[in-house]
């Protein structure tokens, strides 16, 4: 079931990527020449094979004369661009005290055109509350989840690895994938973070280069629409 996940919203992105091109009327061939990716790359993408960093995404909208965001759409059974105007774009959750290295990630975000909404909280306790619906998120639905949580491991209040440890011990909470954001590179620091459950790991401070290494890892899950899937399905849509 995770697996069939995966391959569909591949597939899906790899069918707006052929649509497009058809729409151009070039080659794949050309369309590796413009984008200065090789061509067999190209044939991965479009059958639903290949993983996609942000700077491959970056370069095919740039050859295909899209945005960001035309080609990050579904399309639909036919190989046609869905339409999902009625969709709602996963959110991010960042977990990071130092409003500094907030701005730099925003930016970096908004470089690699990343639309979704980010929500941010500055200490270990806001995003406990935030993520099991406490304190002033209260009114927050408990299934209404972030697709994608950054957090850093240096918080006041309750520190990065508790709030790990207490995320991927939730019921509705554990599949989150969870990015490290970190000024370390202390392999110890690494080891227990990925023992804890979390998926990757970013140095501080985040920029678009770092942010593009580290989706090397990702299916395009949570860069994408809500999934529509069930919870016990969610794990398909990880780092």
């Amino acid at each position: 079931m995770k697996v069939m996940a995966t391959s569909q919203i591949t597939s899906r992105f790899g069918a707006s990527v052929r649509s497009l091109r058809h729409r151009m009327g070039i080659s794949q061939e050309e369309l590796a020449e413009r984008a200065d990716l090789h061509r067999t790359y190209i044939t991965g993408i479009e059958g639903g094979t290949r993983n996609i960093t942000l700077r491959s995404i970056e370069k095919l909208a740039s050859a295909l004369q899209v945005t960001t965001e035309s080609l990050l759409l579904h399309a639909d059974e036919n190989g046609r661009p869905a339409d999902l105007s009625g969709g709602k774009y996963a959110d991010i959750l960042m977990v990071e005290d130092n409003r500094d290295d907030v701005e730099l990630a925003l930016q970096a975000f908004k470089r690699a055109r990343i639309i979704n909404s980010v929500q941010v909280v500055y200490d270990g306790k806001e995003a406990l509350n935030y993520l099991f619906c406490e304190g002033r998120f209260a009114g927050r639905q408990p299934e209404d989840q972030p697709q994608l949580v950054l957090l850093d491991l240096d918080l006041p209040k309750v520190g990065g690895l508790e709030v790990l440890r207490r995320l991927k011990a939730g019921k509705l909470t554990r599949l989150i994938p969870v990015v490290i954001l970190t000024i370390s590179r202390d392999a110890c620091d690494i080891s227990e973070c990925r023992r804890l459950g979390a998926e990757s790991y970013l140095i501080k401070p985040v920029n678009f280069l770092r942010l593009s290494q580290a989706t090397s890892q990702l299916n395009l899950g949570w860069a994408l629409l809500k999934s529509p899937l069930k919870p016990s399905e969610f794990g398909a849509l990880r780092l």
